[in-house]
This record gives C-alpha cells, structure tokens and sequence, in this order.
C-alpha cells in the first residue's frame, strides 16, 4: 500500500469511526463530599466513563458526527466506604436540537440517588448485552438505551421500542445483583419503573406525546408557531389520558420535570382560549405545581 493510500485509509477509517459513535455527552466525577487527597481515581474514573458513553456504538444505525446526541452525566460521589467502593448520584441531562435553531429541548433531567458502585482505578468498563457484569456498567448500559428510545420516539411515532426493549433486558438481568434500582419493589420511581413505564403498552399516549411535542410541535414552531403550537396541545391532551390511567406515571412525571419551564414559555404568548386549556390540563396532570402555571394566564 502506497503512503498516500495508506493515509486515505486511515482518514476513512478515523471518519467512520467519529460518524458510528451515537453520543457527545459532557461526563463529570464531583468528589467534593469525600473527604481524602487520592483523587487520581476520579479522573480516571471520568475518563473511563467519558469513553463508554461516546466512544461505544450502541446502535445498529450509522450517526454522523453532528447529528450525535447531546447531554451530561455527572456522577457524584456522596461516600467511599472503601478503596473501590463509591456511594453516588447520577445526574443525567439529555437534550434534543430543534429543527431550525440553536435551541436544545431537555428531554430528560433526572438524579438517580440508587447508585452505588465498585471501580478499580485504570480498571476496564466490561459490558456485554443480557450479562450483568456490574452496576457500574448496567446502569449506565441502561441509561444509554433510555436516551436512545427516547431520542427515537422524538423524531418518529414509537420510534423507541428497541432500545426500550434493551433496556428492560439489562433490567431482567440485574435482579439478582443484590444492587437497589432494579426491582419493582424498590421505589416507584427507579431504573425498574422507567423501563416498565416505556415498554407497557397501557402508555403508549405517552410515548406518542413525545413525538407530537417534539417533531410536530417545537420543530414546527420555528416556522409556524400556532401549528406547532396546536400540536403540543394534542401532547399534552395525550398526557392527561396517560395521567387519567396512572396518576403518577414515573415516565410522565419525568416529562413534567424536564418540560414545565419550556411548557410555561411555549403558552406565554398563546391566545386567552389555548392558555385556559392548557393551564386546566396541566393543573390536572401536575398538582404539585399546579401554582406556577398560573404564570401562563398571567402573561399578555
């Protein structure tokens, strides 16, 4: 092979390479509640983390480099019980771009406090599909698939159920661990719950809500502002008949969490009829906070 054949080959490959990853997350190990000065294996932890997410493939489709999904994990380390053994929280920001702007929609913004981890410093991320190898990697296996079924139901109707599918997988393989987060009778709101939530078909008007908010909805404002206004109010009508099968949905109340500030925003400059629509389902689907949209009625 010729130096200047060799040197097209191995641009192609590095340009295949960066299109086959799926993510471009920001990734950040805080240590600041544990008391000590060995912090090398925080950053090496970091580094670890960083490469699993961004720098596996995790899908069967091909990404380009600026179409990878966006977001941030933050791992806070809350005690060390031991030299390998970390107590944490897991922040985890997804986020989705919006057709025609600089704009990034949060998709999810949630703390998984159930996380508690073993890692070795340099100590390779070992994961293969349906084996649970350790909380560190299934639990972020797990995640990684949420974004992606979340990100897919985003952009096309039940986009997701794929990854959805996997993430139950990892689920059904993490019950005997010993590790909390996975089993049913946890919490109400833990790994076990999310992937029940998207994967029941009882709360498929969720799932499609997804699509109508984001596709038909924000990516259509841009352009035609009450069309895609009109369509968020279609979501939103799908929220309430989920909220009406299951109120307090995890799933839903996820969505809530990530989507009450933009939701607020989105109705501010609505005519009198769509604010009074919407601030009545909203209270309905979310009375813990049914006072803060009372802003919507209150904007001219």
């Amino acid at each position: 092979m010729t130096r200047f054949a060799l040197l097209l080959f191995i641009l192609f490959s590095s340009v295949l390479k960066v299109a086959a990853q799926e993510f471009n997350f920001q990734v950040q190990v805080v240590s600041t509640q544990v008391q000590g000065t060995d912090k090398r294996v925080y950053q090496a932890l970091q580094t670890a983390v960083y490469q699993f997410v961004n720098e596996r493939k995790w899908s069967p489709y091909v990404i380009r480099a600026e179409e990878r999904i966006e977001g941030s994990l933050l791992i806070n380390i809350t005690d060390r019980p031991s030299s390998n053994e970390f107590r944490c929280k897991l922040n985890l920001v997804l986020q989705r771009p919006i057709y025609k702007t600089s704009y990034n929609s949060v998709l999810l913004n949630y703390v998984d406090n159930d996380f508690k981890i073993t890692y070795l410093e340099s100590q390779p991320l070992d994961y293969a599909d349906n084996t649970y190898t350790s909380n560190l990697t299934s639990t972020l296996a797990f995640y990684i698939n949420i974004f992606l079924g979340m990100d897919a139901d985003s952009f096309s109707p039940m986009g997701g159920s794929f990854f959805y599918q996997k993430a139950q997988d990892i689920v059904n393989s993490a019950q005997n661990s010993g590790e909390t987060g996975w089993k049913a009778f946890d919490s109400q709101r833990n790994r076990y719950w999310l992937a029940e939530n998207m994967i029941n078909p009882t709360y498929s008007a969720f799932r499609e809500a997804l699509y109508k908010y984001h596709r038909l909805g924000l990516d259509v404002m841009t352009e035609q502002i009450d069309q895609g206004r009109n369509a968020i109010s279609e979501s939103l009508e799908n929220l309430r008949r989920v909220y009406r099968e299951r109120p307090g949905l995890f799933a839903l109340q996820l969505f809530l969490d990530a989507k009450r500030d933009e939701i607020i925003n989105i109705y501010s400059k609505a005519s009198p009829m769509e604010k009074t629509k919407a601030v009545n389902i909203l209270r309905e689907i979310d009375p813990a906070n049914a006072n803060k949209y009372q802003q919507i009625l209150q904007t001219k």
